[in-house]
This record gives C-alpha cells, sequence and structure tokens, in this order.
C-alpha cells in the first residue's frame, strides 16, 4: 500500500533504535502488515526548526517516481535515487549519522518502498531483512543511498554515484570500508568501474578487500593528497534547500559545489588499485579475462546485481 499525501507527517522526525525495533514484526517484515503509525509518531522526536530540508512530502514523491521508473528492475532504482534523495535531504555528515532519521523514513513514510526494494525469500520466508528497515548505514534501505552519494560524489557531479550504485556490492561490501571516506579513493575506484577494468560483484569485492588490507600499510591521504572539500560551500547548499526549485527527474541534480576531487590523486590512485586488483585473489577473474578477449568472442558473464 501506497501512502497518500494526507496519511503523511508534514516533518521528518526521529525515531530510536530501540523503539523502532520493537516494531519490526514478522507481518511487518513480510508487508502484510505496516507498522504502527500513530505509536511511533508518538515516540518520535521533532527535528527543530522545521525547514524545507525536513519536508516529507518531496522524499515521498521520489520514493513513487523511482518505483514507478523501475518496477521490473528493482535494483536499478538505486541508481536513480541515490543522488536525489542526496540532493532533497541536504544536511551534514553528523545529522546523517543520526539513525533515527532514517528509522522515521523507512517505518513511518516509505515502509511499502522498503519492502517492495528488499523483499526477497529468507530462511524465515519472503520478506524484507530487520536490517533494512533499521540497521547500519550500509544496509539500511536509504541511508546507504544518501551515504553512496555523499562519499562517491565528485563535488557538484553525481555521475560517479550512479555507475558506484550499478553493481550493488559497491554499496554492500565498500560502502563499509573506512577508506571510502578519502574522496581520491572513493572517484578512482568508480573509475576502474567505468573503464570495465572491474565488472562484477565478485571482482568490487576482491578489489575492496584488497585496497583496505593495503589501506593499513600504505597511506592514501599522502599518496593522493585531498583537500576534503569546502565546507562553507556545503553549508551555503544545505541553507539554499528553500529556493532548490522542483527536482530535475531525467537529468541529474547539482550536488553542493565544494571542489572536485584533484584529478592528479585520482590518477595515482587509479594506477596503484589497478595492481593491487591484478593481483587480487578473485574468484573467476582469470576465467572472465579469457571471456572478455577478442579472441574468446562473445561474453555472457554480466554484472553481479543481487537485490
Amino acid at each position: 500500500m501506497r501512502h497518500s499525501p494526507a496519511d503523511l507527517p508534514e516533518y521528518f522526525s526521529l525515531v530510536a533504535d530501540i523503539a523502532a525495533a520493537k516494531y519490526l514484526t514478522h507481518s511487518v517484515l513480510s508487508g502484510s502488515e505496516e507498522p504502527p503509525k500513530v505509536a511511533l509518531l508518538r515516540l518520535a522526536q521533532d527535528i527543530a526548526p522545521a525547514a524545507a530540508r525536513w519536508r516529507v512530502a518531496a522524499v515521498r514523491q521520489l520514493l513513487d517516481e523511482a518505483r514507478r521508473r523501475h518496477e521490473d528492475d528493482r535494483a536499478a532504482a538505486d541508481g536513480w535515487l541515490a543522488p536525489r534523495l542526496h540532493a532533497t535531504m541536504r544536511m551534514t555528515r553528523r545529522e546523517a549519522a543520526n539513525s533515527g532519521l532514517w528509522n522515521f523514513l523507512a517505518l513511518v513514510v516509505a515502509p511499502d518502498y522498503v519492502i517492495w526494494r528488499h523483499k526477497g525469500v529468507t530462511k524465515d520466508g519472503e520478506r524484507a531483512t530487520a536490517d533494512r528497515f533499521v540497521g547500519v548505514h550500509y544496509k539500511q534501505t536509504f541511508a546507504r543511498l544518501w551515504w553512496a552519494a555523499e562519499m562517491f560524489r565528485d563535488g557538484d557531479d553525481y555521475g560517479p554515484v550512479v555507475a558506484a550504485c550499478g553493481i550493488q556490492d559497491v554499496l554492500n561490501t565498500v560502502l563499509r570500508f573506512e577508506i571510502i571516506d578519502h574522496r581520491p579513493t572513493a572517484r578512482a575506484i568508480v573509475c576502474l568501474l567505468e573503464r570495465g577494468v572491474v565488472r562484477t560483484g565478485r571482482d568490487v569485492n576482491g578489489l575492496g578487500t584488497a585496497i583496505n588490507a593495503a589501506g593499513s600499510t600504505l597511506m592514501y591521504d599522502v599518496l593522493a593528497p585531498d583537500d576534503g572539500g569546502d565546507p562553507e560551500a556545503r553549508r551555503y547548499w544545505i541553507g539554499e534547500a528553500e529556493n532548490a526549485g522542483p527536482m530535475p527527474l531525467d537529468n541529474l541534480p547539482d550536488g553542493p559545489e565544494d571542489g572536485h576531487i584533484p584529478q592528479g590523486s585520482v590518477d595515482a590512485l587509479v594506477k596503484r588499485f589497478e595492481e593491487l586488483f591484478a593481483e587480487a585473489p578473485v574468484r573467476g577473474k582469470e576465467r572472465d579475462a579469457e571471456v572478455r578477449s577478442p579472441r574468446s568472442g562473445v561474453s555472457l558473464d554480466k554484472p553481479y546485481s543481487p537485490l
């Protein structure tokens, strides 16, 4: 069941993890019953002051549009939704780290979207898992998309975000590593995706593991320096949410103009990561390389995209 505007609160609130988790019954996770909205609203904590960036309606409209466009390919909705969710929910990383916001979105505003996007066959029957409602940032349905957009954008350019979301293991595996907080690292990983060096879920997992392990001995911020972006430009972008205008649905929105990632730093890491990937133990990599060879004919190996 999709919610009408009359069913929704005007602004986002916060629902604590412990309060949200107790309502994740089997019926809710299977989609046969909705979470008790009235009870959750009683427990919710208001976000003060009320502002345009905390309005529920704009986010709900995006979710309905994502579902309409990708009804037959749920995983493809991520790449469309992530940059637009980020550009609509304009906030600092500290604010985005508050799980109460994402709990509210999943349980009060859009439980139907969570079920649609992540319901699948589990050992407990056909349902979504609890961590898609209340979970860590790389698992929770909406937090993982916002953080993917935050980590993989190149300044105001959301193009790399779309590429990153094209393989689910980028969200499921790479997004959990602390090294992804280093902007050139994130951009270099996406460059390898865009160039076809890394193509499948297995490739992504192998590359991510190799990069993360090497990060304990290699100082990526020394090899590939980055100033981290302009925080003042980010604050300005957040403050302009009231004047942002309608969200473009067919073209990518603009992110904060807080500075592009130094190309020299990205190039240095792309070279290093290619070396790490060449040495990484990835199951089937040799076979995949043979299949991609022009002498081997057409590849039947498709990029991995689980739910």
